[in-house]
């Protein structure tokens, strides 16, 4: 509540020179008395005047400080049940407005403008656009996005998941479709990149090591709760969810996947590119000569999943069931899917879906069951 220097000064008045208590004032002036706290609180005088009454909570107040101190998000429901056992009685409302008092705040923290080199850094990241009903299965629609972050240009991919085999996809997909390979990929905490991290200590995923390897970039989580160090891909994410997939209506992935094709080569890089009295297309075409080649070989993007094959000749994978030879049952098989992999071979019987369909973007079928090699 905003109050007037007229209020304010009155308030002073009453309580110094009058001698008013605070709830006096409230009720005389018709103000709340958080109000007439803070009037005197702002001018050096304690909350609740010279004479506060003990409370309850006052001889728990070194052990509440100092666990919070240590856990300063601690939430107050945990910190009542801890202060109750050590003899607290009072009310659990009354003891979560004490602790809002109490709690320690935040300090500001200053952030650099950061800014990179052409060619130099991309930053990725998946961003979830609610599920999509394929027959009867329920697939959560999730979109790969990569930014380069001198220019701003922005890949995007939408995939019915965000597992491995699609995140090294859509970084294939990506680098295609710039033409060559940033120095630096950052990422957040994705389980597709790190898999562990103590302090500075960090496992990336070795899959991913494996594809940073023959794709030649240097892949780098950010600071753990360091937003700002991927904002342009979280940027990125919000402009894709309010300029392009806000009200946009798409028969299938396949259809939308070629929507976000045109839309990334059209108004997407036509946009102004931000810090720079340029577009992003101009300023792309900058920074493309100072990209990375690309190799000369793909890397191998097939993900080998084991199933077990039971009395019937089937292997179910990805909701669907295939059939396999039927010497191979009871058997452990290994099943390699992949999005871009050629065709099933013809000796073997067609596959018979059971769900409706697969995954549009993935060729279920594309290396079917074999058994696991001796080694």
């Amino acid at each position: 509540m905003v109050i007037s220097a007229e209020l304010h000064a009155q308030i002073l008045r009453y309580y110094h020179v009058e001698k008013w208590r605070p709830g006096t004032i409230a009720r005389q002036l018709g103000v709340h008395r958080d109000v007439v706290a803070r009037v005197l609180a702002q001018s050096g005088i304690p909350a609740f005047g010279p004479t506060q009454r003990p409370t309850r909570i006052d001889p728990y107040l070194p052990f509440i400080l100092k666990t919070l101190e240590a856990f300063p998000t601690l939430t107050a429901a945990r910190l009542y049940a801890m202060v109750y056992e050590r003899g607290y009685r009072g009310g659990p409302d009354h003891f979560r407005h004490l602790i809002a008092r109490h709690r320690p705040r935040p300090k500001a923290e200053a952030y650099l403008r950061l800014r990179t080199l052409p060619g130099e850094e991309a930053q990725v990241d998946w961003g979830h656009f609610g599920h999509l009903q394929i027959g009867r299965a329920r697939r959560p629609l999730m979109a790969f996005v990569m930014v380069l972050s001198y220019s701003r240009r922005v890949f995007l991919r939408f995939f019915l998941d965000a597992r491995m085999d699609a995140f090294l996809t859509g970084h294939a997909l990506a680098f295609e479709a710039f033409g060559a390979v940033p120095r630096v990929v950052l990422y957040d905490n994705l389980k597709s990149a790190v898999l562990e991290r103590r302090g500075e200590a960090i496992r990336f995923n070795p899959t991913l090591l494996a594809f940073a390897g023959h794709y030649r970039f240097d892949p780098r989580p950010v600071g753990v709760a360091r937003g700002n160090e991927k904002g342009r891909v979280e940027r990125a994410i919000r402009y894709i969810r309010d300029n392009f997939f806000a009200a946009r209506a798409f028969t299938d992935i396949e259809d939308l996947n070629a929507q976000a094709r045109t839309w990334c080569e059209g108004p997407a890089a036509d946009r102004p590119c931000p810090g720079e009295a340029m577009s992003v297309r101009e300023a792309f075409t900058l920074e493309a000569p100072r990209l990375a080649p690309l190799p000369d070989n793909p890397f191998p993007l097939s993900t080998p999943t084991a199933v077990a094959i039971g009395k019937t000749p089937y292997a179910r994978f990805d909701r669907n069931d295939y059939t396999v030879p039927h010497t191979h049952v009871r058997r452990q098989l290994t099943v390699f899917a992949g999005r871009a992999a050629p065709a099933p071979p013809t000796a073997w019987p067609t596959p018979r879906p059971r769900a409706p369909s697969c995954s549009p973007g993935r060729r279920s079928t594309a290396t079917l069951c074999r058994p696991p090699s001796p080694g």
